[in-house]
């Protein structure tokens, strides 16, 4: 074969190779550009093609399923942490009376010591665990007397339910008795003793106490707290500076201001706690277990200390 005639073959074959690609790709073009859309394609069974759709480049198809969907279990405990998914209902009572959430001042004040409540979760999980051990005496005692049932969630914001509540002005106990109001209700108190530790006397005296402040205030409820907070002698002061007769338009202590708002708010937590807190009954603390015991004590302190050993 002469050099001329396979420089020819050559060429003309690199012009096949070229050529070739563009020639099978060509197609032709519809008359309308919808046509290519109002006819699918067939697969070889005759049937219409299902379109390929690209795959998320930031989804990994080997991921197991259960990683990429969040469960909506997950979902709702994570909405429990914003505090304006609670509401403040339109319509609150206490001890029968009606709290005027009308009057958008006392609606502020009820609602800030509600969130102040809820903003520290495991401390009020805590005080509804409590509210188990040291309501039950108090809701039999105020049942006894006649008095409003509302009235155990003062436990809450006194001493949040502790025995053993100490403050600066000396008060003392569950109830948060002065001395010298501790005395007035025979409860003793000195180095040794001090019976406004103890739930039960305690919560007699303070019965007795709430009984007399609804005389006093003439059955308002709410003046008769703001005067177990600040004194009867106090308010009574205050009311007739200010020439008022209702807690919800009197100006005093900023204690005392405070303290039946929280009171109220406690109410509308407490008494609900598997919707705020997500606890049921069975998750508050149990009453504690007393037994009643007579001794006959002959000497001395140390004989009674040997004697509370035994028991």
């Amino acid at each position: 074969m002469t050099k001329w005639l396979r420089r020819a073959l050559v060429l003309s074959g690199l012009w096949m190779v070229v050529t070739l690609p563009i020639a099978t790709g060509a197609q032709p073009q519809p008359e309308h550009p919808e046509a290519k859309e109002s006819m699918p394609r067939s697969g070889a069974n005759g049937e219409p093609e299902r379109e390929l759709v690209p795959l998320d480049p930031l989804e990994n198809p080997n991921e197991p399923e259960d990683r990429l969907v969040i469960l909506p279990e997950i979902k709702r405990e994570g909405e429990r942490y914003f505090l304006s998914s609670f509401k403040l209902p339109d319509k609150l009572t206490f001890a029968g009376q009606p709290v005027p959430l009308d009057n958008w001042q006392v609606r502020e004040r009820i609602e800030y010591e509600f969130y102040q409540f809820l903003e520290d979760q495991g401390e009020s999980i805590i005080l509804a665990k409590r509210t188990g051990r040291c309501f039950p005496p108090a809701e039999k005692q105020l049942a006894d007397a006649g008095l409003p049932d509302d009235l155990k969630y003062m436990l809450l914001v006194e001493s949040k339910c502790v025995a053993a509540a100490y403050s600066k002005a000396k008060a003392s106990g569950p109830w948060q008795f002065m001395p010298s109001t501790g005395r007035r209700y025979r409860l003793k108190s000195d180095t040794v003793r001090d019976d406004r530790r103890n739930l039960e006397m305690s919560t007699e005296a303070a019965v007795k106490y709430l009984r007399y402040l609804k005389d006093f205030q003439q059955n308002d409820w709410f003046m008769a707290m703001a005067s177990y907070n600040a004194g009867e002698e106090r308010v009574r002061r205050l009311l007739k500076e200010q020439n008022i007769t209702d807690y919800w338009k009197m100006h005093g202590p900023r204690e005392t201001m405070r303290y039946v708002p929280r009171i109220i708010a406690a109410k509308e937590i407490y008494s609900q706690p598997e919707k705020y807190l997500g606890l049921s009954k069975k998750d508050l603390y149990m009453p504690m277990e007393t037994e009643t015991v007579t001794v006959n004590v002959k000497d001395s302190q140390r004989a009674l200390t040997s004697i509370a050993e035994e028991y």
